[in-house]
């Protein structure tokens, strides 16, 4: 490989093989550089869209922003079926392998004692919404409270993200939850069953569940 490294993850070396025809950012084929015991998970990029104006208009241009988030989501989302990966953010570019190599030198330790503690586990989203014929804020938020304390404890990790604000949501209703979960993937038919009773728990409020994903929430600093 040549040119540009966009890096979509960390991982250990997998045995199954992504899909022939899985395709990342601006349509390039992820591929697996390995380092010691690490795998960086990239594609090429054009040089022509590496430099400084061309990243500036590219940041300009919600269009691209749009695709290349979909593209790497894509790809974690591939990766997640078969291995356990950290996510990187997105748009994180290197010059060249060798760079990519350096990267994961100087944080090697510290990617390997979070792949350890995220190995064979999978993150669930859950946000609640008070529906059009909102029921009274304080039993919408003691619900939420409830709802968050029971699925905590069949998770070994949760996150409370700040809700949306209403108005600039895009989604109706407001939001008295958001929150992530760290479940084991063996587990995650279970947690999954909670919060499907959920749904039927608390009349005008909408409950909705996300994942598995990647463990964003649970990565820290890691991912930057």
């Amino acid at each position: 490989m040549t040119g540009p490294r966009y890096v979509y993850a960390v991982c250990r070396p997998f045995g199954t093989p992504l899909q022939a025809e899985l395709k990342g950012v601006g349509g390039a084929p992820p591929a697996l550089l390995r380092h010691h015991d690490l795998i960086a998970v990239v594609s090429t990029v054009p040089a022509a869209d590496c430099c400084e104006d061309a990243l500036k208009a590219h940041l300009d241009d919600p269009d691209w922003l749009d695709a290349t988030a979909r593209a790497h989501q894509g790809v974690i989302d591939a990766l997640t079926t078969v291995t356990t990966p950290l996510p990187l953010r997105p748009g994180i570019v290197f010059q060249d392998d060798w760079s990519v190599r350096m990267m994961i030198e100087a944080r090697e330790d510290e990617f390997r004692r979070t792949l350890d503690r995220l190995e064979g586990r999978v993150e669930w989203g859950v946000t609640l919404y008070t529906e059009p014929a909102e029921p009274a804020p304080a039993r919408a938020e003691a619900f939420a409270r409830s709802l968050h304390e029971l699925l905590s404890r069949h998770a070994e990790d949760s996150r409370l993200h700040t809700p949306e604000i209403s108005g600039l949501s895009t989604v109706p209703g407001r939001n008295v939850l958001a929150a992530a979960y760290l479940v084991p993937r063996a587990q995650s038919e279970e947690f999954v069953e909670l919060v499907d009773r959920a749904r039927d728990e608390a009349p005008g409020i909408r409950v909705e569940l996300t994942g598995p994903w990647a463990a964003y929430s649970f990565t820290g600093e890691v991912v930057s």
